[in-house]
């Protein structure tokens, strides 16, 4: 498999990985964790995104910078938030 060239591309990759691993932790009953991994994920590709270059946007150039890095960061902070602040359910 050919790694995209782009920076941007790369980022966007890697967001789906860590993504998919997320959603698997939440499929095998750690849904806590699940979604605290895939909420720090969109976090830091939030930080990423706003730290590439135009010149590197590769699949990110389809939209504007402010709003992927206000969208994720307010998924991410959403999902981190919703991990921390859901209390424990007992078991069924």
């Amino acid at each position: 498999m050919k790694l995209p060239r782009s920076r941007g591309s790369r980022i966007y990759l890697a967001q789906l990985v860590v993504v998919a691993v997320g959603l698997l932790l939440i499929a095998v009953d750690a849904w806590r964790l699940g979604v605290g991994v895939v909420g720090a994920s969109f976090i830091v590709a939030a930080g990423l995104r706003a730290v590439v270059t135009p010149d590197e946007h590769g699949m990110l150039r389809v939209r504007g910078k402010a709003f992927d890095i206000a969208w994720m960061l307010l998924l991410g902070v959403a999902l981190v938030t919703l991990a921390i602040v859901v209390p424990p359910q007992p078991p069924l």
